[in-house]
């Protein structure tokens, strides 16, 4: 079966056509959950303490793979196994002597033919795969070697996309998901909603949470969001830290004006760009430590690999010491913030010349 959108597969589920093979991917990551979700409880049902293995792709093991997939079902008509973050570029944390193509080889060897009665789903959600849109089809081609078991996937079950939405699908579900918690908001602010968290799933599914729990059955409007949620410009903050790590002055203070254009949530900038000089100062530790980038993803919970690529290139120019400065620096700030009525550009433009004074 060639390459669906989830629409189609929750139609598929919902009238219960159930493939043995699944890889779900894309952007939207908890779109990818939520269907890796239903097509576990069309598999099993509320029987997955008996007939459901959860494998960590990072330590796959092949041969147990092989027995998981020939056992028989327990109290349920499948036997479902879930296979998260299996990485054909790296299929291992340590590759010192071995191969990708030739663990990619055993993989698909491995689930070749699937019996009937199991149900195999590859999910990703802890690293990004690259792709480029098809202009004929427009659809996504997967650039790296993730491709090979994803065109397997569509060849012999099931492959899935999950792209971010468009602003007014967005709108919808935000529209949905707080009528669901018993607050209102209209569909423009919805969609306002979402283009101040850049159309990121995973910001906007925490800022409802905040809302609702301000707004209670009220309704949210506009001006709550303006006073309640700060606009992500990750962009920017990047640009600030990269600024600072090079004692560049002029770009550091372009980059910080950018950032208060906007005027109702000075405090939250402070915020990002303490995360920004925090992300930079786990990366300078892990370095030192011997550690990589995704020791440092899977250890704090990172959804983008590219926020700790960006964290381990802007640390590697400045001493841990330094960072450590730059963070107490932060945190005397928000104090300061936080203790009264205070110009908070000026207090943040200090804060910025503090941390371009301080010394390697």
């Amino acid at each position: 079966m060639p390459q669906i959108d989830p629409k189609t597969l929750k139609a598929q589920l919902s009238k219960g056509e159930l493939s043995n093979l699944y890889y779900i991917f894309g952007c939207n990551i908890p779109e990818v959950e939520k269907l890796t979700k239903q097509i576990i409880r069309a598999a099993v049902g509320d029987n997955e303490d008996f007939a459901l293995n959860k494998i960590n792709g990072k330590n796959l093991d092949f041969s147990e793979l092989y027995d998981m997939i020939q056992m028989m079902p327990m109290m349920s008509e499948y036997n479902c196994i879930l296979i998260n973050d299996y990485n054909c570029e790296k299929p291992r944390e340590v590759m010192v002597g071995l191969k990708a193509e030739d663990l990619n080889k055993k993989l698909l060897d491995t689930i070749k033919e699937l019996p009937s009665q199991t149900v195999v789903i590859f999910n990703v959600t802890g690293f990004e795969i690259p792709v480029r849109s098809d202009y004929k089809t427009g659809r996504s081609i997967i650039k790296d070697k993730n491709k090979k078991l994803a065109d397997y996937a569509a060849k012999a079950g099931i492959l899935v996309e999950c792209p971010v939405k468009s602003g007014n699908e967005l709108a919808k579900d935000i529209a949905s998901g707080v009528s669901a918690r018993g607050s209102l908001i209209s569909l423009d602010t919805a969609h306002k909603l979402a283009d101040m968290c850049q159309y990121d799933a995973l910001t906007i599914r925490n800022e409802i949470d905040k809302l609702c729990a301000y707004s209670g059955n009220k309704e949210i409007t506009a001006d709550v969001l303006d006073n309640l949620v700060h606009r992500q410009s990750d962009a920017t903050f990047f640009k600030l830290a990269d600024a600072v790590a090079a004692f560049n002055k002029s770009s550091a203070f372009e980059a910080l004006d950018e950032m208060m254009q906007d005027k109702d949530n000075r405090g939250a900038v402070l915020a990002n760009i303490t995360a920004s000089f925090t992300d930079m100062y786990r990366a300078a530790c892990a370095r030192k430590s011997g550690k990589q980038v995704n020791d440092v993803r899977e250890d704090f919970g990172y959804v983008w690999e590219f926020k700790v690529k960006n964290a381990f290139r802007d640390s590697s120019r400045m001493s841990i010491k330094r960072l450590r400065e730059c963070i107490k620096i932060l945190r005397d700030t928000n104090i300061i913030l936080n203790s009264g009525v205070v110009d908070e550009k000026v207090i943040l433009e200090q804060a910025i010349t503090k941390i371009l004074m301080t010394k390697n």
